[in-house]
């Protein structure tokens, strides 16, 4: 172990069908009423010093990252109207050692109204939300068989606003062939839960299937089936209900 400045590798990785990671991509899906809608993420994620080894693909050792995102909702039907716009951005310490990985750190979300929206629906500035969470966040991460990860997440606000509670927990699991794929990729499944104190601790679920790609360091270009059931995943809508069935396009850190 060394110390290394902007290493190669993340060793707490993105999750992939978790709705606020930061990554890039484009979801198209239809919304339980029917309305088609466009969700994209332009973010990423980047490790910034590292006490650990040279693995680009599952590094161990002690490393402090830096990740952000804007996460936009476009109406299709309407000219790509921005509707509304989630900021994520966060400062994690993460630790990895074998096949189990730890994190601890801030994390922000803040939820902002589409100016489009505002102009197509006449008084919705009135009832806007100011949604903010300033948090401290812990997650773990483990791999029982090379093919599976199972995760679970803990966040407590410390500042909240606009109808956030301090008290939000995520879990999931990501099933894949392990390690880098080759040009022909290989199928996977995600899935992730969340349960919020807004919504006593009721929340969404998101599930992910298709195929994948896999790079020497870990990131991963993924294309397949779609479905989130729940509260809306834009926070400044999160008194709605949403059920989202289409397709999507992620590249994830």
């Amino acid at each position: 172990w060394h110390w290394q400045m902007l290493p190669v590798g993340i060793i707490y990785h993105s999750y992939w069908a978790g709705p606020h990671e930061p990554r890039i991509s484009i979801n198209t899906f239809y919304e339980r009423t029917g309305r088609a809608i466009w969700d994209a993420t332009l973010g990423g994620r980047g490790g910034v010093v590292r006490y650990g080894n040279n693995d680009p693909l599952r590094p161990q050792g002690f490393q402090f990252d830096v990740y952000g995102a804007a996460i936009s909702r476009l109406d299709a039907e309407n000219n790509q109207d921005l509707d509304s716009t989630d900021y994520v951005f966060g400062f994690p310490l993460t630790y990895g050692i074998d096949n189990l990985q730890f994190k601890f750190g801030y994390a922000h979300v803040s939820s902002h109204l589409g100016d489009e929206y505002a102009i197509r629906e006449p008084g919705t500035l009135d009832e806007r939300i100011n949604y903010v969470r300033d948090s401290l966040v812990f997650g773990t991460s483990y791999y029982p068989i090379p093919i599976a990860r199972v995760y679970g997440e803990a966040g407590w606000a410390f500042n909240n606003s606009g109808g956030a509670q301090p008290w939000e927990f995520q879990y999931g699991t990501e099933l894949s062939k392990p390690g880098p794929t080759d040009f022909h990729g290989s199928p996977f499944l995600a899935i992730n839960g969340r349960m919020r104190e807004e919504h006593n601790y009721g929340g969404d679920l998101t599930a992910q299937t298709g195929w994948m790609w896999r790079g020497i360091d870990g990131k991963t270009l993924r294309f397949g089936a779609h479905y989130y059931n729940g509260k809306a995943s834009q926070y400044q809508f999160y008194k709605r209900f949403e059920e989202q069935v289409g397709i999507g396009l992620w590249y994830d850190f």
